[in-house]
């Protein structure tokens, strides 16, 4: 595949466009996390390191699936969902970093790491494999997602973070509310691009489009919000 080839885009084609500023989004955040690495502490480092790998992992997939809805105009869940594979335990190791100085184990991050796994794994079988059964499998993938959701609203990961208090404690709010309300976005994906009894209440809209700007509002928003947790750090 030849990045630096310009494939013609439709002026309705908002799929597309989605891809295209998606794209450009994770590329920019990622420079922008690489680049300010340096500012802080160092045990904050790998936080802002792992911040701009979860974008720059989404921006290089997002290449590859801008380019294959051009070429073929059909979704690409395959590369979406090793796209998602990657960051999403990424993303739980956010929780664990944050979580550390108040005394998180590490198993905190391995269970959230396999819940999240499980959770794509079956969203993956309904979306491409298994489509006749794809109720059932969002359904395991849903009771996978409540409980990551349980674990860091009420949880292990909820007590360690009110006994750190302070910008801990703002920075796991914050991100509890990504998780609670931003993943939320990825089920009305899998709902408008699967049969089920909950087709047609989406009004034809692209489950492409409402995968996008779940990706670009939850990675790049985990990122900021981990930020946003170094400078205060780093100023005290």
């Amino acid at each position: 595949m030849n990045f630096l080839s310009v494939a013609k885009m439709s002026p309705d084609d908002y799929v597309g466009f989605t891809f295209f500023v998606g794209c450009m989004a994770m590329m920019a955040a990622s420079v922008f996390f690489f680049f300010s690495m340096n500012s802080f502490d160092k045990k904050w480092r790998t936080s802002i390191l792992i911040s701009g790998l979860i974008t720059f992992i989404a921006a290089v997939h997002y290449l590859y699936m801008r380019d294959y809805w051009a070429a073929h105009t059909d979704s690409p869940t395959f590369f979406r969902y090793v796209d998602w594979v990657l960051t999403v335990p990424l993303m739980c190791v956010e929780f664990y970093l944050i979580l550390k100085v108040a005394g998180a184990k590490k198993s905190l991050m391995w269970r959230l790491i396999f819940l999240s796994v499980i959770m794509l794994v079956t969203g993956y079988i309904g979306e491409a494999v298994d489509q006749s059964n794809a109720w059932l499998w969002g359904l395991l993938s849903g009771a996978a997602y409540f409980v990551i959701a349980y674990d860091i609203w009420l949880g292990s990961a909820k007590k360690l973070a009110v006994e750190a208090g302070g910008a801990v404690l703002q920075a796991h709010k914050a991100l509890c509310w990504f998780v609670l309300v931003g993943w939320a976005i990825y089920p009305l994906g899998y709902m408008a691009g699967t049969p089920g009894w909950y087709s047609g209440m989406f009004g034809g809209l692209d489950m492409d489009v409402i995968y996008n700007i779940g990706d670009a509002i939850n990675k790049i928003g985990f990122g900021l919000v981990v930020y946003n947790l170094a400078v205060q750090s780093s100023n005290k």
